[in-house]
């Protein structure tokens, strides 16, 4: 027979009030997204942060940052992934150093339910929610007819290329040659090296190319470190402004080699944008909406004669001390 005495009935009532406060602290309890990037050297990833903690800010999130120290620490980037997995995170955001590497931590995270964007850079697995990205390949084509403009459609070139296994760079590099063949029949590539994600190895690489090839009148990096080390090497050489250069992405020292001549035009991306929206895509999906499968984000050509714009102030200057600690 049930026990119908004041007593009990007090101890039911207290009982399902603590259980409703419980599963409320429960329902409100902070969501936490994971970011991982490629690396965390370069100013690139610093611009992809700051958006990240914004996206945090605004949409109520807690954000982990974490990466390896370069972009081709392989072992390290797996390393983390496995560990934000471990700690169940809500949300899992990683552009991938090596599009091979992280299959097996992806597919994990997926089997666990922990929704996957991945960012920047593609994966050999269709185990993710969202791919977000800059459209490298047309990127990629862009560098290559700004080179072609700066050279009147002939002579030799070489490139600067990033690492072997970078799935964006090799995007970029894949459009920049097929535009050139297609295009271009007067332009020639006559050196392709590897700045390996390091501006004094790119610069090694870049003074291999102009010592070996003495005529080359244009060269392509495909991302930030290439491109700085470049510029380095161009600039020892006195052949800064001789040596027509489009470089890739953008930081403050390109800026100044941007104005000073050294690098002619940069083939610039979003970080920002790509590091806000990498988040609000996981934020979309916590909240029961269902973000797009393939996300692209547009690249920009800029001259010296763009840096006064207040559109490429904004994009070349984002306010990260805003957001980072």
């Amino acid at each position: 027979m049930e026990n119908r005495s004041p007593k009990a009935r007090a101890c039911r009532a207290t009982l399902a009030i603590a259980l409703l406060v419980l599963g409320s602290c429960q329902g409100r309890k902070t969501k936490t997204i994971a970011v991982v990037p490629k690396g965390t050297s370069h100013l690139f990833w610093v611009a992809v942060q700051a958006g990240a903690l914004a996206a945090g800010q605004k949409f109520g999130v807690q954000v982990l940052w974490n990466g390896p120290a370069q972009e081709t620490e392989y072992d390290r980037q797996i390393q983390i992934v496995d560990s934000m997995i471990a700690r169940r995170v809500d949300g899992l955001a990683v552009a991938a150093a090596e599009r091979k590497a992280l299959v097996q931590s992806i597919d994990r995270a997926s089997a666990l339910g922990i929704p996957v964007t991945v960012f920047d850079s593609g994966v050999d697995t269709d185990n993710y929610m969202t791919f977000l990205a800059t459209n490298n390949y047309e990127a990629g084509k862009m560098g290559a007819r700004e080179l072609a403009r700066l050279l009147d459609g002939a002579g030799q070139i070489a490139m600067v290329m990033h690492a072997p296994g970078s799935a964006s760079t090799m995007d970029r590099e894949r459009g920049f040659e097929e535009v050139m063949g297609s295009e271009f029949p007067k332009i020639q590539i006559v050196a392709r090296q590897y700045g390996l994600s390091d501006p004094s190895k790119a610069r090694t690489a870049a003074e291999n190319i102009l010592t070996a090839h003495p005529d080359v009148a244009g060269i392509f990096a495909s991302s930030e470190p290439s491109s700085v080390g470049t510029s380095l090497a161009l600039k020892s050489r006195s052949l800064a402004g001789k040596v027509k250069f489009v470089a890739f992405d953008a930081s403050d020292t390109m800026i100044e080699d941007l104005k000073g001549g050294a690098i002619d035009a940069m083939v610039v991306q979003d970080p920002f944008r790509m590091g806000f929206e990498a988040v609000h895509t996981l934020v979309q999906k916590l909240r029961g909406a269902r973000p797009a499968k393939h996300i692209d984000l547009p690249a920009r050509v800029i001259t010296r004669a763009d840096l006064e714009k207040p559109e490429v102030q904004q994009l070349l200057h984002p306010d990260v001390k805003k957001y980072l600690p």
